[in-house]
């Protein structure tokens, strides 16, 4: 799959997550200054929505249990969660926010 558009940029808000599907696939996708980060929406530790949660310091928290993610790489910071969540590739282009499904940044 080729990259695919999820949203405009601008329908993003700073810091706050918000549930996207692709292709099937739902995810978070957070704009944290000049970028954007897509990740699965399932947290790793109990499988509830990332996108629920807060954003601070390119780290997003699942809501239910605090599990903390790193918007870049996907890494848990502590417990209880300590497998990371997938991290997709993102671009923008002419204000149009774009994730390759196909493209895991990481080995999640």
């Amino acid at each position: 799959m080729a990259y695919a558009e999820v949203c405009r940029l601008e329908d993003l808000a700073d810091n706050k997550p918000h549930q996207l599907t692709v292709d099937g696939f739902d995810l978070a996708v957070v704009k944290v200054d000049d970028a954007v980060y897509a990740v699965d929406d399932l947290c790793t530790h109990a499988a509830v929505s990332l996108s629920e949660g807060d954003v601070e310091n390119c780290r997003i928290e699942c809501w239910m249990h605090g599990s903390m993610f790193d918007l870049r790489t996907g890494e848990p910071s502590g417990p209880p969660a300590t497998e990371p969540v997938a991290t997709y590739a993102t671009k923008i282009e002419d204000g149009l926010v774009l994730v390759d499904i196909d493209q895991q940044t990481n080995d999640a």
